[in-house]
Formats: C-alpha cells, structure tokens, sequence
C-alpha cells in the first residue's frame, strides 16, 4: 500500500461502508419486525383502562411521574406500579395523599371518587402487562 491516501481509496471506503450499514439496517430493521409483535398485548384494554388513562392526562400525573420510562423523574416510574404494590395499595396513597410529611415530597389530593380509582388502578394493571423487555432495569423505577 503506497502512502497516499487516493481518491479511489476514499470512494472504496465510502462506498463499502455505505453498503456494510444499509445491510445492518436492514437486518436490525427484519429483527425488529420479527420480535416486535411477540410484545404486543393487545386485547386487554378494557375500558376502565382508557378511563384511567384519561385521569392519568387530565391530573398531569406524567408532570412529576414516569410511566415505562417516559416522563418526569421527580415521582416514583409507575410502569410496574401493580405488580410492586397492588390495587389496595394504590388506592389507599392516593386517598391518603398528602401526608404532611415533614422534608418529604408531598403528591396532591385529587379527590377521586372510588370508581375513577377503580379506572386508575385498571390503567395500572394495563401497563404493568406490557412486555417492557426488562426496561427500567431497577424494579423500583
């Protein structure tokens, strides 16, 4: 190999790695389509579901809250919120809310009757099915 670097040389190498990342986009993208509707759950939304999905937007509740690992980290992830603590649990934070506790970070009362809990913990049971692949790593959100 001489020690200039050719225009042909470049060409070579922009072309072969042109080619190399379209074949690992293309395989990334069947490996994707293949496994993707294996994670699908589709079927479970009951409409207690998309009742509390819309308490969950209409009390802003992504504003402090994640939920499958979008939104403000300011609250606990609430993606696996069911299966950490239950329907009970839930249900009783939110009508215990706030506690007053002092130097702790205080959620809002929502005044929520039990039907829209009912709702709320519906959406809970909804997401804590879907295949996350694991994501977040840490249980606790």
């Amino acid at each position: 190999m001489s020690g200039t670097f050719t225009k042909a040389m470049a060409r070579n190498i922009f072309y072969g790695g042109t080619v190399f990342f379209f074949l690992l986009f293309l395989a990334l993208t069947f490996d994707t389509m293949r496994v993707l509707p294996k994670t699908d759950n589709r079927g479970e939304l009951t409409p207690g579901a998309i009742a509390g999905k819309h308490i969950w937007e209409t009390r802003n509740c992504l504003g402090c809250h994640s939920l499958l690992g979008e939104g403000a980290y300011f609250a606990p992830e609430l993606g696996n919120v069911y299966e950490r603590r239950g329907p009970l649990f839930i249900k009783a934070w939110m009508q215990a809310m706030p506690t007053n506790a002092p130097g702790r970070r205080q959620m809002p009362q929502f005044h929520l009757t039990d039907q829209e809990l009912d709702d709320l913990v519906e959406f809970f049971r909804y997401t804590s099915g879907i295949n996350t692949q694991n994501w977040p790593p840490n249980i606790e959100g």
